[in-house]
């Protein structure tokens, strides 16, 4: 049935369907009620939309109303669509929809989100108001279905037939009374343009965008100096490379559902055509469809996607081998990945949070959860017997539940354990054993607090940090981690080096500028080691991290602080190939002499030190106690990372006053820190490391601490940069320390925008091509692995 069904009569089993009432910008109310009562108040409410594209025809699947039907029968609509009952979601009602009408059972990775189309009319003399969202998606089939496959719901549809998409859209522009009217020229011309994109793309020209994204990566080879390791610890290395290759598998699973098989597909046809390969490149180093240097837009539809053969997705034609899909995905990146529920909002979660214990709820804002409906589980119970068996799957009050890391990718990380504790039976270091050991267990047990001590204790030649750590990519709510791996080398020199920055954070602390009462009197002195980098797996796509700041599970940071990881040959790639030809671009002649190496890795040192400081387990005003985390959500991870930048800044300052570092520093870690606003800022305003670059830069530019010359080139005025860098890490050092996510979001809208100044030196770099990041290669795990 289309919008439009419910004006019509339907079979009641028992109550009337309930709906629920959404506000006029399609929030949820809270309240829900009869159809009926719907459609005669006019309230604001959703539906479902679905259509079936055959690629290889290039039709859609239309169905033909019943007869019986009071509003438009008779009449050419949708393939199938269907209101949303109270308390069902909508990913769940549109596969409902489609079983019932039409007999097709498919799973979740058939539908692709596409739009949402707000409908608002009044039929049948007045007396039926229809003010209905609906959410619009794609099926994208190889072949058309033959039509003896359906099964059709007599009472609902009469009829089913394949058109041609242009020739059914320009039905619908003459206004033809055999099909029920959309305006094309309105929000539902958005169907059409999709498709019409996607099958009349210029294969020459889609060729050389994805070469010029390319070119943004300047592909450098990672080495290590091995002779320090035993033969036992080069078998080590080589099943820690085995375990650390488990975390991208489920990486991948993190980022979206279909992902695997999109990786997989385009792995396998890499080698069809150049264009293919590109596609393959491009991926590899995104890690999904979406690309990290714009913004996550898409460089990959569903029509580069892997197909999947389902022959009981519908009842069976001799001599056909059954339905062809599309494995989909959206355009626009999802926000909460694959942590939650594609269609679920935050109230959605809200409401159910509140249900909860304390420990449920700890474990449902927890790092190591996702989160699912019983409403799907049921339904894909139900479409694998191909029944649907009423229209209230719930199996409790709400709809949402968790599941722990160690039951959702159990196959993943129980050979990855497996491995773990072989390398750590091996292991020759005590320290590194223990972490071994302890990480697989962790694995297992979904505990990750001892594991991680044992990680921030690592006294070992042989340096690995694995497991589900950074919690970016979670754009909801900023609570879920993704796995990762880091394999190196210990630089012992360059490590005791570094042991003044990691002494003197409790020193630091005490000095912020920020006020007293929100400065902690505990802060552990943070252990720092300098690896150089042999393989990196997992949350590693796009721009590549020069360093990290772990654990993040603030118990861990609260009783024992953290521990810092500095990868310095991928530093030392940045500068060479990026950082450098960055400042002889956008540097003042009279300064660009002062970027120098050391004013950039220490400035990195720095500002991982940064993320052990500052406002983390917080007091509320209310008394409450509470995270930096969970009261700014969505917003923390930019205010993080500016924070650490712009409070690193400071402490590199401070440490120079107390002659704790040499003052030759002084000139060249603000210079150079300024080149290094337009690195981090062309990853991207999406991307926490770009916003919190974004809002540094521009709030220094708003005080001219950075002046732009008239030849377009950047300088430093030495003279107000140290105010203007104290007064912004008072700004949010104490936004931090309140929870405050209001201020915090009126700070990000104000200064995360790409200014005028910002747009000239990308667009200068871009011309003179600087590339942006690097793409590393690890030749040396080929030779250890094999």
């Amino acid at each position: 049935m289309t919008e439009a069904a419910a004006a019509s009569s339907a079979v009641v089993v028992m109550e009337e369907e309930r709906l629920d009432v959404l506000s006029k910008t399609g929030q949820k109310t809270g309240i829900s009620k009869p159809r009926g009562e719907v459609h005669r108040d006019g309230d604001y409410h959703r539906a479902v939309h679905v259509w079936i594209y055959a690629e290889s025809t290039q039709e859609l699947l239309l169905q033909r109303r019943a007869d019986c039907k009071d509003s438009y029968p008779g009449q050419w609509d949708i393939s199938s669509a269907g209101h949303i009952s109270a308390g069902d979601s909508s990913l769940v009602s549109a596969q409902r929809e489609l079983q019932e009408e039409l007999g097709i059972s498919l799973p979740k990775d058939a539908f692709e989100f596409i739009f949402i189309y707000l409908q608002e009319c009044v039929i049948n003399d007045g007396k039926f108001i229809n003010n209905e969202f609906n959410d619009v998606y794609l099926v994208t089939t190889v072949d058309p279905i033959p039509l003896e496959a359906f099964t059709l719901q007599e009472t609902e549809v009469s009829a089913v037939k394949y058109i041609s998409h242009e020739e059914y859209r320009s039905l619908l522009v003459k206004e033809d009374p055999d099909y029920v009217p959309y305006d094309v020229d309105e929000q539902y011309g958005q169907l059409f343009e999709i498709i019409r994109k996607r099958y009349t793309e210029n294969t020459v020209a889609r060729r050389l965008s994805l070469q010029k994204q390319l070119c943004r990566y300047a592909s450098v080879s990672l080495d290590a100096e091995l002779t320090g390791l035993s033969n036992i610890d080069r078998k080590t290395l080589g099943l820690l490379i085995k375990a650390a290759k488990l975390m991208d598998e489920i990486f991948y699973l993190q980022i979206w559902y279909s992902n695997p098989a999109l990786r997989d597909w385009l792995k396998e046809n890499a080698g069809a055509s150049e264009l293919d390969k590109l596609k393959w490149l491009y991926y590899s180093i995104n890690k999904s469809p979406w690309s990290c240097l714009d913004e996550n837009e898409a460089f990959l539809t569903t029509t580069d996607s892997a197909i999947k053969l389902l022959p009981e997705a519908t009842k069976p034609v001799s001599g056909w081998k059954g339905l062809e899909y599309k494995a989909a995905f959206p355009s626009l990146k999802p926000p909460g990945a694959n942590f939650y529920p594609p269609d679920m909002d935050k109230m959605e979660f809200k409401l159910w949070n509140d249900s909860l214990t304390e420990k449920e709820q700890n474990d449902a804002m927890g790092f190591f959860t996702v989160i699912k409906r019983h409403s799907e589980f049921s339904l894909d119970s139900s479409l694998s017997n191909h029944a649907v068996h009423g229209t209230n799957h719930l199996m409790t009050a709400h709809d949402l539940y968790s599941v722990p890391y160690s039951k959702e990718y159990n196959s993943f990380l129980r050979k990855a354990a497996e491995l773990l504790h072989e390398a750590g039976d091996l292991a020759g270091s005590t320290s590194l054993k223990r972490l071994l050991h302890s990480k697989a267990d962790a694995f297992f047990s979904n505990d990750y607090y001892e594991s991680d001590i044992a990680w921030m204790e690592l006294d070992s030649k042989l340096d690995i940090t694995i497991g589900p750590y950074e919690t970016y990519e979670d754009e909801i709510f900023g609570y879920k981690a993704t796995f990762e791996a880091f394999i190196g080398i210990r630089d012992d020199k360059a490590t005791a080096q570094l042991k003044l920055f990691g002494d003197n954070l409790q020193f630091l602390e005490q000095n912020l500028p920020m006020d007293s009462a929100y400065k902690s009197k505990n802060v552990n002195a943070a252990p720092i080691r300098v690896i150089q980098l042999l393989y990196n797996a997992g949350d590693v796509k796009g721009p590549q991290t020069v360093a990290f700041n772990l654990p993040n599970d603030e118990r861990i940071v609260k009783d024992r602080g953290t521990s810092m990881v500095m990868l310095k040959n991928v530093s030392e790639a940045k500068f060479k190939h990026i950082l450098q030809p960055i400042a002889d671009v956008c540097i003042s002649k009279e300064q660009k002499g002062l970027v120098d190496f050391e004013s950039f890795f220490t400035h990195t040192i720095c500002h991982e030190c940064c993320h052990g400081i500052g406002p983390h387990t917080i007091t509320l005003p209310d008394g409450q106690k509470s995270t930096v985390r969970k009261e700014l959500q969505e917003l923390h991870s930019a205010l993080e990372e500016a924070k650490a930048d712009i409070v690193g800044l400071w402490a590199l300052k401070f440490l120079i006053n107390q002659d704790l570092l040499p003052r030759s520093l002084v000139k060249s870690m603000y210079v150079s820190f300024l080149t290094g606003c337009f690195r981090s800022v062309r990853f991207g305003l999406a991307e926490a490391h770009g916003k919190g670059q974004a809002l540094q830069f521009n709030w220094m530019y708003e005080k001219e601490a950075f002046i732009l010359h008239p030849d377009e080139t950047f300088s430093v005025d030495f003279a107000k940069v140290e105010e203007a860098v104290e007064n912004l890490s008072r700004e949010i050092l104490t936004i931090q320390a309140k929870g405050d996510k209001e201020a915090a979001n009126l700070l990000l809208q104000k200064y995360c925008k790409m200014t005028r100044p910002l747009k000239l030196a990308l667009e200068k770099l871009e011309s003179v091509q600087v590339p942006v990041d690097i793409a590393p290669i690890f030749p040396i795990v080929n030779e250890i692995a094999e």
